[in-house]
């Protein structure tokens, strides 16, 4: 059966689908021809990878989302282009998993369903509970860390903005999402409002 497959290396992969939840929805670096929502049952989506480069530092770690097991995770569903494929797929496991023996997630090929009723099996990288970058945290300790940690590709906040407004715009509420978002967008305000303005010399 497809659906939970593990793939350790991207010749393994035998699909030509490609499920995403986070970051791959408004940033894929794929190319691909068609694109849809679709649903995948048995895991949700959750802030619970340390990111140590990209969203974060050794120092100061971020958090970024993972696949965790349990509920459901509506996301995007990505059918590869054939003449670019194998780069496709070669270039998601640089991207998500770089080195192998401290890897973050573990690629899956799961069944997804579009809402046509269509069943594709897509590969996806779902959260690997054996590995130390496993993080159950609270909402307040995903917030400071959404706060104030940066990495390679930005603000950690930025990731969790961006990602909310690319599931809002395809029609797809996430709750918890959404609830740190406003929180995250509210304290901004709040700190901007409390910075005072820089003086200006009056002209002589």
């Amino acid at each position: 059966m497809l659906a939970g497959m593990v793939c350790t290396h991207p010749a393994s992969v035998d699909t030509d689908w490609v499920f995403g939840y986070g970051s791959l929805i408004w940033n894929p670096e794929i190319d691909f021809e068609h694109a849809a929502l679709a649903r995948l049952h048995g895991y949700h989506r959750a802030f619970c990878i340390a990111s140590l480069h990209y969203r974060g530092t050794p120092e100061r770690p971020g958090v970024v989302l993972g696949l965790d097991r349990g509920g459901s995770c509506i996301g995007v569903v990505f059918r590869l282009r054939a003449e670019t494929r194998t780069a496709s797929i070669r270039h998601l496991y640089e991207r998500e998993m770089p080195d192998w023996q401290e890897r973050v997630y573990r690629p899956l090929v799961v069944e997804v369903r579009m809402p046509c009723g269509r069943l594709v099996p897509a590969l996806t990288f779902v959260a690997d509970r054996r590995q130390p970058s496993y993080r159950r945290l609270t909402d307040e300790e995903i917030l400071a860390r959404l706060e104030g940690c940066s990495g390679l590709r930005g603000a950690n906040r930025d990731y969790a903005v961006n990602t909310w407004h690319a599931l809002e715009a395809r029609g797809v509420h996430d709750a918890r999402l959404a609830r740190l978002v406003r929180r995250l967008t509210a304290t901004h305000a709040a700190a901007s409002a409390a910075t005072p303005e820089p003086q200006q010399a009056c002209p002589a």
